[in-house]
């Protein structure tokens, strides 16, 4: 198969990221409701998650002012919350990944499970990276104090406070607008940007240069394209490996399908391994996902960015894990040490920043925050021109080649200079000029 490529491209601007259904002080309200109940170790079921909803928006779900996805993302946000106050804590008493997961697992057994959804995370396919599924991320990656983290589909924010925890600084990009708004809310010391993922490279500003990407995008949704785009996924991966520093680590997970392995896939990932080399990959049994709404097959897969000695040549899978348990061992075993990161981590964006120290602090700095200046909209400059009374040279015909030259002929813009090569039109067009 050749390298993949779709048929359409969507537009990749910044979004101003102003939330419109549910106000993200509000969701994040709803999560500190939620929160002592994560504490006490009590099941969220759904009169809570309804009672805080209501009491934090003021109005039932009936009224329009949410819906359950919306409940759901409040309970993520609860989570974020809960791990950026007890993480370190769960981590320093467990001394290990794989000893720190029963205490993930509880966690996420204390949530609903996602059983409605919305038609944006239809579209957009959003669906959150289960917790015990991000510390597996996390350990893969082995983010350290030093490094700068980019998540380029951030959501609520599920990978990016395990990120936090490691002391990465963070870097966080979300397309969909509410879901971009809860996370200035649960981040308010990091500007979040609103660009199409698929594309983050050519997006992002020169000084985001991250040494390590952790990601979940889309397995086959793409931005302003109706339909399944099969190559959604690698879109994403490549462009999120173009940014990432030479030397840094790209933890992606992704639709079981889509691996070096499958015969669909293997010219494409030969293709990727020019840029960067496949070092882990392992499918996860659907059972993992099945809190959020789906049991769809995932994979883990690990790229160091260093170009393959064999671009042909890929680890062998570890299999199909049946649980994060085991999908943690074969990491342990099988994912090698990071390498040197080639040149130096830009400076944070953050810098200066004070970060708060308690929830509290966080949700009374979110309440306050502004839109964050990178978000602003770019100062528009007038163009002048002047209009011209056109009329073909007089003798002047159409040669018998396909292309004619090309210039501006009814207008002139004062100041322009011209085009450095030769600018050409078809014959057919020049005919109707």
């Amino acid at each position: 198969m050749s390298h993949p490529s779709a048929a359409a491209e969507p537009t990749a601007a910044p979004i101003p990221c102003t939330p419109t259904v549910a106000p993200a002080p509000r969701l994040a309200e709803a999560a500190q409701l939620l929160l002592p109940h994560l504490e006490q170790g009590r099941r969220v079921d759904a009169a809570i998650l309804r009672a805080a909803m209501e009491q934090a928006l003021g109005r039932s779900d009936a009224s329009g002012a949410w819906d359950w996805k919306t409940a759901y993302d409040a309970c993520e946000a609860a989570s974020v919350l809960f791990l950026r106050k007890y993480g370190k804590l769960i981590f320093r008493k467990a001394g290990s990944a794989s000893a720190a997961l029963p205490q993930f697992v509880k966690l996420v057994s204390l949530l609903p499970t996602h059983t409605r959804r919305s038609e944006e995370s239809q579209s957009l396919q959003q669906f959150s990276t289960p917790i015990p599924l991000g510390l597996a991320a996390l350990c893969a990656a082995a983010i350290t104090p030093g490094d700068r983290v980019l998540e380029p589909s951030a959501g609520t924010g599920l990978l990016a406070i395990l990120a936090e925890i490691a002391g990465g600084a963070l870097a966080l990009n979300e397309l969909a607008e509410a879901r971009a708004a809860l996370l200035s809310s649960l981040f308010p010391a990091v500007p979040v940007t609103r660009f199409d993922a698929a594309q983050i490279d050519d997006h992002l500003g020169s000084t985001i240069d991250p040494t390590v990407v952790l990601m979940n995008p889309p397995f086959s949704a793409m931005a302003n394209v109706s339909g399944r785009m099969a190559d959604a996924a690698y879109r994403h991966v490549a462009s999120a490996l173009a940014r990432l520093a030479d030397g840094g680590r790209l933890v992606a997970i992704t639709g079981a399908n889509f691996g070096p392995e499958t015969p669909a896939w293997r010219d494409a990932f030969v293709h990727l391994q020019e840029r960067g080399t496949v070092v882990f990959t392992a499918a996860v049994d659907g059972a993992v996902y099945a809190k959020h709404g789906t049991t769809i097959d995932t994979r883990l897969m690990v790229i160091d960015k260093m170009p393959a000695s064999d671009p042909a040549q890929f680890p062998a899978s570890a299999g199909i894990a049946p649980d994060v348990a085991t999908l943690l061992g074969w990491i342990t075993k099988h994912v090698p040490p990071r390498r040197p990161v080639a040149r130096s981590l830009a400076a944070p964006t953050a810098v200066g920043v004070a970060t708060p120290r308690s929830v509290r602090g966080y949700l009374a700095r979110a309440a306050s925050r502004q839109p964050a200046a990178a978000l602003a909209e770019p100062a528009g400059v007038e163009l002048s021109y002047e209009i011209l009374e056109w009329a073909p040279p007089e003798g002047a015909r159409l040669t018998d080649a396909l292309y004619e030259e090309y210039g501006l002929q009814s207008i002139r813009i004062p100041g322009s200079q011209a085009h450095p090569t030769k600018l050409v039109q078809s014959a057919a067009i020049e005919a109707l000029l």
